[in-house]
């Protein structure tokens, strides 16, 4: 399974971005995909996720109510729509699957926040 992510950049506090991560490979397999993001200095977090199968999704505390998470199992892509973004949230968002034969991460795409 190869994992690619889109949507990152530089956004003003207050201000929106939404990032995408297209499946690829042996998606039949996934139960999975969410976003983990890791500021420098910082351990990775968990920020949400999805299950590809009923929707069931899970946030972080941190992002609860401004970030919300949905898929299209369709195109094999999971989207995660950020609102209301805040310094802290300046991170490389990466993209995380687990599925049947494992768990898998994208490369990442940076989200910088500025004042």
């Amino acid at each position: 399974v190869q994992l690619v992510e889109s949507g990152g950049g530089l956004v003003q506090a207050g201000g929106s971005l939404r990032l995408s991560c297209t499946a690829s490979g042996s998606t039949f397999s996934l139960n999975a995909i969410g976003f983990y993001r890791q500021a420098p200095g910082k351990k990775r977090e968990s920020v949400a996720d999805i299950t590809t199968g009923g929707g069931y999704t899970d946030y972080a505390d941190s992002v609860k109510g401004r970030f919300t998470i949905s898929r299209d199992m369709d195109k094999n892509t999971v989207y995660l729509q950020m609102n209301s973004l805040k310094l802290e949230d300046t991170a490389l968002y990466i993209c995380h699957a687990q599925g049947h034969f494992g768990e898998y991460w994208g490369q990442g795409t940076q989200v910088t926040v500025s004042s």
